[in-house]
């Protein structure tokens, strides 16, 4: 491909701009012809405003045809230049543009792609990017796709947003550019993070690209009808065997705060599973049995008796409050024990006070079982799944449980040749953490390192990085960007886009953001579109 083709409406001598007088490894400047090229004007539908920053250039070379973006205008602070501004002597001022070399079309070829070693030469002329040049460099944006096995199809997504730097030209991309290395969306509140993550949502389901929504809030509630999802109410129409729970997620769920209550909780568990075992709706009674009988009785738990009934916990755990008598062979009752142990039977007495929570937890045939559902999912029998648990309690405790315990699930469960899908979990700097240890949940981390092997990738959102720990942030490929302003916030995020993308964050207005991939020639400027869905927002407006 030759200049000429890409400038066939019109001939390319009316976007020309100059010539190159000054290179550099990265960037170079340009000579602007005189200043009248530089006057705003419109050549056929096109309005060209070359007096600014931020446009798109091309530069014809012997190398090939290189694309750049102007970072930098300025005239010379002369005398000179002072008069023949002064007397409309535009033709006597000889302007100058920076630019960053951001690709190149080599010759023969028809899409730009990184630049390498490659770079412009002196006297080379300069070309203002028309609407057809911008067409065939987003055409080229995306970098091969070295896993579209996992996300799909040739298929792009439907356009979510428009290049805000490329005469609002849709962009639409393949779902792989996206979510091969997991997508994260960041953003203050009422930055437009939800409205764009709801977008691209739609554009996956509208693709026919499988989804699973974790939603520990219920804002979502109304998103998505039943004939594209399967929806689960946790609680209401769906349950889990609380066997099927670990004891660091009851500790999560139950949010244990000190070395020694997700100690007590998981004694109190193991006893009420001995009792389930032997077919007993009652505590466990240690107070007067000895310990050899205690250890008996714990010892002959198998790996499979995992149930108990979750309503007799906080009894359960009043009876672990038991210290060894004089003899030291039998347990009786400790008044200090129970003292101390009456702060984690409040709070597990209040999680419980939600009936929701203990018919999560109940058998009952007329209900679906959360972990068959995401076996049918991830077998293709389903196609996309929504899991509400916002009636089951919105405490942080309850969602992070929650998503450890079906991330955990799925990260283990699903086989690779099962068809690829995207998990989607909002707020996720909320979820992530580990309440009772202060360290990070295992489930998101372990996707986000070995998803990628087994096509389960990850979509999450936050309103502040620094709160998403550094193992599950590190495996993130690409990042959309929405405003935001504290310097800790900017500076997590600094390493992942370019300089001068970085410092247009804080002043994004609502709904643009800025798309950075390690898939993508270059960062992109966006103005999101919004989807009808419905999205109950979480921030109440006065």
């Amino acid at each position: 491909m030759i200049i000429d083709d890409l400038y066939t409406k019109t001939n390319k001598n009316n976007f020309y701009l100059g010539i190159v007088t000054q290179v550099y490894k990265n960037n170079c400047v340009c000579q602007i012809e005189n200043l009248s090229w530089l006057k705003s004007r419109r050549i056929n539908m096109e309005y060209l405003i070359p007096n600014t920053i931020n446009f798109h250039v091309i530069i014809d070379s012997s190398e090939g045809i290189f694309i750049g973006e102007v970072y930098q205008s300025k005239i010379q602070n002369t005398d000179s230049t002072h008069y023949a501004l002064t007397h409309s002597e535009h033709e006597k001022i000889f302007s100058e543009v920076s630019i960053d070399i951001i690709g190149i079309m080599k010759n023969g070829e028809i899409k730009f792609q990184p630049v390498g070693f490659y770079n412009v030469g002196l006297t080379d002329k300069v070309y203002f990017a028309n609407s057809e040049v911008n067409k065939k460099y987003l055409e080229s944006m995306e970098l091969d796709r070295k896993s579209k096995e996992y996300c799909g199809s040739r298929m792009k997504l439907k356009p979510f947003a428009k290049v805000v730097n490329m005469s609002n030209q849709e962009l639409n991309l393949y779902p792989e550019t996206l979510f091969d290395r997991h997508l994260l969306a960041i953003g203050a509140t009422n930055s437009g993070k939800s409205t764009s993550s709801l977008s691209i949502i739609d554009k996956l389901i509208k693709a026919d690209k499988k989804v699973l929504v974790i939603d520990p809030t219920g804002e979502y509630s109304d998103s998505f009808s039943d004939d594209e999802v399967k929806k689960m109410v946790l609680g209401i129409d769906t349950i889990l065997d609380p066997g099927k729970v670990s004891f660091s997620q009851w500790a999560t769920l139950f949010e244990t705060n000190d070395s020694s209550q997700p100690a007590v909780l998981a004694d109190a568990i193991r006893s009420l599973r001995f009792q389930k075992k032997h077919g007993k709706d009652e505590v466990y009674k240690k107070s007067g049995k000895t310990i050899v009988q205690v250890l008996e009785d714990m010892e002959s738990l198998l790996s499979s008796d995992l149930s108990f009934n979750l309503a007799l916990l906080p009894l359960q755990i009043t009876e672990e409050a038991v210290e060894v008598d004089r003899n030291m062979t039998k347990y009786q009752v400790g008044s200090f024990q129970f003292n101390n142990k009456q702060w984690l039977v409040q709070k597990v007495k209040y999680k419980l006070e939600s009936a929701s929570l203990i018919d999560f937890f109940s058998a009952s045939d007329n209900k679906d079982d959360l972990l068959g559902i995401l076996n049918q999912f991830m077998n293709d029998d389903i196609k996309s799944v929504y899991i509400n648990a916002s009636k089951i309690g919105i405490g942080e405790g309850i969602g992070s449980m929650i998503v450890d315990l079906v991330s955990n699930y799925i990260v283990n469960n699903k086989k690779k040749d099962d068809v690829a899908f995207v998990i989607f979990v909002d707020e996720v700097h909320r979820y992530s953490k580990d309440v009772q240890a202060g360290g990070y949940q295992t489930g998101l981390t372990a996707i986000a390192r070995e998803g990628r092997k087994k096509g389960i990738f990850l979509f999450l959102t936050t309103q502040n990085p620094k709160d998403i720990p550094d193992e599950l942030l590190g495996q993130i490929g690409s990042l959309l960007v929405h405003r935001l302003t504290h310097k800790s916030e900017l500076d997590s995020i600094r390493n992942y886009m370019s300089e001068s993308s970085f410092k247009q964050v804080s002043r994004l207005n609502q709904g643009e953001s800025i798309l950075t991939s390690i898939n993508l020639l270059e960062d992109l400027h966006l103005a999101m579109d919004e989807c009808i869905r419905i999205h109950h927002k979480s921030t109440i407006q006065l």
